[in-house]
């Protein structure tokens, strides 16, 4: 279902696979970058090899959309405001035997409380990567089109009444007093 004002851009995620030197595992997964304008590729096909070195390889692990909703512009604000502005993105496992690898790029996102929300979750992987000039004016024009900056209202407390019930009963335990006795 489309919301309302969202806007979306198709962006190619790359995934690092790492040897490490672990006796538990032979290598890590981790995203390191997404590709503007890259070509259309399921999460679950073959990912496409982009460059390797000493113990590391670069894939083109799936284009994935970066959806904006106008909700989340708080969000895309506090985002662009850091130096470098970040895009998040969420790996998860891959357990149902649909693809050859272990890990499935599932989201990126360019809000860090929905990536935090992930994060808090434990299920996931969440990496921050640079988040290309092009989407940052992406992002930008769409801050400036949709976001609309909420007016803070002080909550004003109520006034407790000495005869509030609340506050007139005695506690429902009494502090011991040092001889062993109960005060009061």
């Amino acid at each position: 279902m489309a919301v309302k004002d969202q806007a979306s851009l198709p962006l190619g995620v790359v995934v690092e696979r790492r040897d490490v030197d672990n006796p538990w595992i032979d290598h890590s997964w981790r995203a390191v970058a997404v590709i503007a304008g890259a070509p259309a590729l399921s999460p679950f096909d073959a990912w496409t090899p982009m460059g390797d070195g000493d113990g590391w390889v670069h894939f083109h692990a799936g284009t994935l959309n970066l959806e904006l909703f106008p909700k989340e512009t708080e969000g895309y604000k506090l985002n662009l405001s850091q130096n470098p502005p970040r895009l998040y993105v969420v790996l998860r496992n891959e357990e149902e035997g649909l693809c050859d690898h272990e890990v499935v790029p599932f989201l990126v996102t360019a809000c860090p409380y929905e990536a935090q929300d992930y994060l808090d979750s434990g299920e996931e992987q969440v990496d921050a990567v640079a988040m290309p000039e092009g989407v940052i004016a992406f992002v930008q024009d769409y801050v400036g089109r949709h976001h609309v900056e909420e007016k803070f209202y002080k909550r004003k407390r109520q006034r407790a009444d000495s005869a509030d019930e609340a506050f007139a009963r005695p506690p429902g335990w009494a502090p011991r007093r040092s001889d062993g006795g109960a005060d009061g």
